[in-house]
């Protein structure tokens, strides 16, 4: 099974990272076939919105880094993404990369009506917010960023397979009980 991770932190050790991270090595320990990617690290022009997209299927923009991560999407069975709640969404960067990719994740009948490309395949969604359990859910945080992924990916035909959120994180970093979620959130697939 090959399985992509992509890390929509900027944060190289920071609570989405750290599971992250550990669910890599739980991925590689059960024999998958992981790739890490880190929003943060790709070189990524904004989408101008151009939509030449739709019909042709190739982004008219220079090669960068959202080809080489959506050919790794289209070649996985699994993708994990995570990513910490700015402002009740995702991060910026990570925004960015899938703006750009939305041709090769979500395709468009005669009628204007979405079609996924990317049917059968599952993921799982992290996300972690410095507001404090149960609030970011109920006042739309980490539940804001997890919203997010979920229209993206499951539009795109992508089951989710698990949701992993941790609220407080300011004070409260990842627990190891959270950890144990995102080991078995893989043994899950």
């Amino acid at each position: 099974m090959k399985v992509l991770i992509i890390n929509g932190s900027p944060r190289k050790s920071g609570n989405i990272s750290r599971m992250l991270h550990v669910m890599e090595e739980e991925a590689v320990s059960c024999g998958f076939e992981v790739a890490f990617l880190s929003a943060a690290d790709l070189s990524v022009i904004p989408c101008k919105g151009c939509m030449v997209c739709r019909k042709s299927l190739k982004c008219v923009l220079p090669e960068d880094d959202a080809q080489r991560t959506l050919r790794l999407m289209t070649e996985c069975d699994v993708v994990i993404v995570g990513a910490p709640c700015y402002w009740g969404n995702i991060p910026g960067q990570l925004k960015i990369l899938f703006d750009r990719i939305v041709y090769g994740m979500m395709g468009e009948g005669t009628s204007g009506i979405p079609r996924p490309l990317h049917k059968g395949k599952k993921s799982i969604l992290v996300s972690t917010s410095t507001t404090p359990f149960p609030f970011n859910i109920l006042f739309n945080q980490s539940q804001g960023a997890i919203k997010a992924l979920k229209e993206i990916l499951k539009w795109s035909g992508f089951k989710i397979s698990a949701v992993i959120q941790q609220g407080g994180t300011r004070k409260h970093p990842v627990s190891e009980r959270k950890l144990k979620s995102c080991r078995k959130a893989i043994h899950r697939l």
